[in-house]
C-alpha cells in the first residue's frame, strides 16, 4: 500500500521523487483524469476506484501532497492540492471525492497532533485518512490513560485504501455535565470497512463506506478535545506550524477542508461542460433552422453562461486560497474564527455557481438521449445532486456558518 522510499541520514523518509514540482503533479493529475472518464461505470459498480488507480496515485506521490517534508511529503501547498482535486473531478467525480477525503486530512493531522503522534501517523510516508465529523459511539478511559473507542462511523469517504481513520465521538461529562465531543485517530489495523456503499443516487464510486471500530484501544495522544469543524481554533498557534516551520500548518482548519467542496464542484462542472461541448460539435439542432449546435445562438448562449459561472467559481476559490495563505503567513492570531467562516462561505458560493451551471444550463438543454443513465452529463448531475446531501454543504455552509459568522461580526452571544 505504501510506495517504496529511501531513508536519509536524518531518519525521515524521502518522497518517491524529491525533484517533483507542483506543476508536474497537476499535469499528472490531468493525465490520470483523462483515463478515468471511460472507467466511471466500473468505479460506480465497485463502489471505489480500482487498485491500479490507487497504485498510480501512490507512484505519482499524490497521497503526499499535504504531508510534511519531515515525513517524506511534498508540502506543495493548499492551492496545488486543490488544483489536483479539480483535475481529477473533471474526469471522475467519484474518484476525486474518494481521493480528496482520504488525502486532505494530512493537513489536519499535521496541524493539530503533537510531534510524537505525528511521528507515528506519518511513519509510512503516504497518509490516507478518511474523517467524519458527526460524534458517534462512545469513548471510555482505559486503565493506562488511553481510550477505548467503539462505534460505527458512516460516510467514511476514502476508506478502501486508507491507512488511518479520524472520527469524533462523545465522552461522558462529570457530575451531570453534558457529554463532550472528542476527535481521535485510529490506525487501519484497528477498524474494518463495511460493505454498505454504492446504492446512493450519485457518487456511488466514492468509497464512502462505514467504518466499524470495536473496542479499539488507542493511546491518549491519539485523541484531542473538540471537533475539527468547531473547537479546533488556531489563533493560539498550532503544533504543526512550530514543528514544520510552514504557515500552511497554522492556517484555518475549517476553511481548508471546506475548500474541497468548491474544488470538487469546479471539476465536476467542468467535466459536464466538456461533455456539452462534444454535443455541440457533433449534434444538430431539433428545430429549424437545422444546424450544428455549435452554430446555434441558443446553444452558444447556454454554453457561454455555464462557462462563465464555472470560471467565476474557479476564480473565487483561487482567491479564497490566496487569502487563506496570506492570512496564515501573518500568523495564527490573524486566523480568527470569523476569518475561517468567511473564507468557508466563498467555497459555498463556488458550489452554488457550479451547480447552477449544470442544473440550469447544461442538463436541461443537453437532450434526453444525452442524460440517459450512465451518460457523462447525467452522471455529473447525479454526483452534484448527492454532493448537496453532504452535511457540510446542506447544513453547515447553508445555515450554521451564516448564523455563526453574523454573531461574531455583531458580537452576539450564542
Amino acid at each position: 500500500m505504501t510506495a517504496a522510499r529511501s531513508v536519509p541520514a536524518n531518519g525521515y523518509p524521502s518522497p518517491p521523487e524529491p525533484g517533483l514540482t507542483p506543476e508536474e503533479v497537476v499535469t499528472r493529475a490531468k493525465r490520470i483524469a483523462a483515463t478515468l472518464v471511460d472507467r466511471q461505470a466500473e468505479t460506480e459498480q465497485r463502489g471505489y476506484y480500482a487498485l491500479d488507480t490507487h497504485n498510480e496515485f501512490l507512484g505519482a506521490g499524490m497521497y503526499r501532497l499535504l504531508v510534511p517534508r519531515r515525513y517524506g511529503g511534498y508540502e506543495f501547498g493548499l492551492g496545488t492540492y486543490l488544483r489536483v482535486v479539480s483535475a481529477l473531478a473533471r474526469g471522475c467525480p467519484s474518484t476525486a471525492w474518494m481521493y480528496t477525503f482520504g488525502a486532505a486530512h494530512a493537513l489536519l493531522a499535521a496541524a493539530l497532533f503533537d510531534e510524537s503522534t505525528q511521528d507515528e501517523l506519518f511513519a509510512g510516508g503516504d497518509f490516507i485518512c478518511p474523517a467524519t465529523v458527526a460524534p458517534v459511539g462512545i469513548a471510555e478511559r482505559a486503565e493506562d490513560g488511553g481510550w477505548i473507542i467503539d462505534g460505527v462511523f458512516g460516510y467514511s469517504s476514502g476508506s478502501p485504501y486508507a491507512t488511518h481513520f479520524i472520527g469524533h465521538t462523545l465522552v461522558a461529562g462529570a457530575d451531570g455535565e453534558p457529554p463532550a465531543p472528542m476527535m481521535f485517530v485510529v490506525p487501519r489495523a484497528q477498524w474494518r470497512r463495511l460493505d454498505d456503499w454504492g446504492a446512493q443516487l450519485g457518487l456511488r464510486g466514492s468509497g464512502s463506506h462505514s467504518v466499524a471500530i470495536e473496542k479499539a484501544h488507542i493511546p491518549a495522544h491519539f485523541a484531542l478535545p473538540g471537533t475539527h469543524m468547531g473547537q479546533a481554533t488556531v489563533v493560539d498557534g498550532t503544533v504543526g506550524r512550530e514543528l514544520h516551520g510552514n504557515a500552511m500548518y497554522g492556517g484555518g482548519v475549517l476553511s481548508s477542508l471546506q475548500f474541497q467542496l468548491g474544488a470538487l464542484s469546479v471539476g465536476m462542472a467542468t467535466g459536464a461542460l466538456d461533455a456539452y461541448a462534444e454535443l455541440m460539435r457533433g449534434r444538430m439542432t431539433i428545430f429549424p433552422p437545422i444546424t450544428l449546435r455549435a452554430e446555434d445562438p441558443d446553444y452558444q448562449l447556454r454554453y457561454g453562461e455555464a462557462a462563465g459561472r464555472i470560471a467565476a467559481a474557479e476564480a473565487a476559490l483561487a482567491d479564497a486560497v490566496r487569502q487563506w495563505e496570506q492570512t496564515a503567513e501573518r500568523g495564527s492570531a490573524a486566523f480568527t474564527r470569523e476569518v475561517d467562516l468567511r473564507l468557508s462561505t466563498i467555497s459555498r458560493e463556488a458550489v452554488r455557481l457550479c451547480w447552477s451551471a449544470v442544473s440550469d444550463q447544461l442538463f436541461p438543454t443537453a437532450g434526453s438521449s444525452a442524460v440517459r443513465a450512465g451518460a457523462r452529463i447525467e452522471r455529473v448531475w447525479r454526483d452534484m445532486s448527492t454532493l448537496h446531501s453532504h452535511a457540510g454543504v446542506s447544513i453547515f455552509l447553508a445555515s450554521v456558518a451564516n448564523r455563526e459568522l453574523a454573531k461574531l461580526v455583531f458580537d452576539v452571544a450564542s
